[in-house]
């Protein structure tokens, strides 16, 4: 049986937590690799341990992770994610300059997270094992929609997605699926 996954519906308080693209890698971190420590994580993402530890607890003390009890010891913590997903509703969000600020951080670290994902996927595809080298993609589409026809497009998406959820198997690779849906008010 396929387990929903767990959503962290993020409020006006939480999403300038996490508007942090240091918090935002090392939760991602923790989702598709599991538990880990915070000299772990320093040395996975090139910063230093006093560093990752500080983000951490910024992370816990909100709920985005909480402490594995049972890997590590007193010296040695181990974290894990909270929740299977973080997700942030924009017509929830109020509309003070602070909040929309921490907002648009977010909304360009998820951006730039997406693109150091693709990039590094397009500049290594040809290492990859022979099984997985042609069953990417990378496309784009441009329609013509209504708010309520976009709206309805990204929930038929994110249940689609949901649907391929489920817990790692042997011959896996992490998979990464990204989704931009917004009006496009340029001409390109």
């Amino acid at each position: 049986m396929v387990q929903r996954p767990r959503y962290n519906r993020v409020g006006a308080e939480t999403l300038k937590v996490i508007a942090h693209p240091l918090r935002m890698r090392m939760l991602g971190v923790l989702r598709a690799h599991g538990p880990n420590t915070a000299t772990g994580l320093a040395a996975r993402l090139g910063e230093s341990s006093g560093t990752t530890s500080w983000h951490l607890r910024q992370l816990a003390d909100a709920g985005f992770i909480e402490q594995d009890t049972e890997r590590g010891n007193r010296r040695e913590r181990w974290w894990r994610a909270a929740q299977d997903v973080t997700q942030v509703v924009s017509d929830t969000m109020p509309d003070d300059p602070e909040t929309q600020d921490a907002y648009g951080t977010f909304l360009t670290a998820l951006i730039d997270l997406g693109h150091e994902r693709a990039t590094r996927y397009v500049r290594t595809r040809h290492e990859l094992p022979e099984p997985w080298r042609h069953v990417s993609e990378l496309s784009d589409w441009r329609m013509s929609l209504t708010p309520d026809e976009l709206r309805e497009l990204a929930v038929e998406v994110n249940e689609v997605v949901n649907r391929y959820r489920r817990d790692p198997a042997d011959g896996d690779e992490i998979v990464t699926v990204q989704v931009q849906l917004f009006p496009s008010r340029e001409d390109t």
